[in-house]
């Protein structure tokens, strides 16, 4: 009869379990050593061996650091000795991540994308003159040509001038001035030409595999 059988469930829940149960165990007995120098040593000796465990890690910016900070993760943070790094906490490690700042969204004219705002925000920050006209105009023709990829058909520019004063909160008014945009034929047909080349590229990329696996099973043949 088979005694002293040791079950999973039976034992304590690995805490990184990727490094194993006896990874667990030798960190478990390195915080049981009482004398100070033969525990910095296995501990030492432990970060070598999870090292040789991780070899392609090895190239990885602050390698060390990160199987320092894991030792102290394994031990409960029991683990007391001399570490190259700082001793993480386990409030800085509980602690929740900040909230990510997500970008406006304008659902009305959701054609125009975020990009757009960013860039209008830009041109709302600089001072007046003859570079920031430049950069609004630029910004009104990438909104009529994003329009355009909204609506196929046109836009009059009278239009993209009151959308651009109100994504800028009346800040850029160009309502009244004489600006003219980029006409709708000249940027359709500039999206045509664009696409036709794409098409074009793919038609030959497709074409040379073809050619080579042709010239692949002509020499296997003979």
């Amino acid at each position: 009869m088979i005694e002293n059988i040791e079950y999973n469930t039976e034992r304590s829940k690995l805490i990184i379990p990727e490094y194993g149960r006896h990874m667990q165990k030798m960190v478990d007995h390195a915080i049981a050593i009482e004398d100070d120098a033969e525990r910095n040593k296995v501990a030492k000796a432990i970060i070598d061996v999870m090292g040789n465990m991780n070899p392609h890690l090895r190239d990885v910016a602050d390698f060390k650091h990160k199987l320092w900070d894991q030792l102290f993760i394994i031990s409960d943070f029991k683990l007391d000795v001399e570490s190259p790094f700082e001793k993480p906490s386990r409030e800085e490690l509980a602690a929740k991540p900040e909230r990510l700042p997500y970008p406006q969204n304008f659902p009305k004219y959701r054609f125009y994308g975020n990009n757009i705002k960013r860039m209008i925000d830009v041109a709302l920050s600089w001072e007046e003159g003859d570079l920031k006209q430049a950069l609004i105009g630029t910004v009104a023709n990438h909104m009529k040509k994003c329009f355009l990829n909204w609506n196929k058909d046109t836009v009059e520019d009278a239009v993209i001038f009151n959308h651009l004063y109100e994504l800028s909160n009346g800040g850029i008014d160009i309502t009244t001035n004489d600006m003219e945009l980029t006409d709708s034929k000249v940027l359709l047909k500039s999206k045509g030409r664009s696409n036709t080349n794409k098409s074009h590229s793919n038609s030959k990329n497709t074409n040379n595999r073809n050619n080579r696996n042709s010239n692949t099973k002509n020499r296997k043949r003979y």
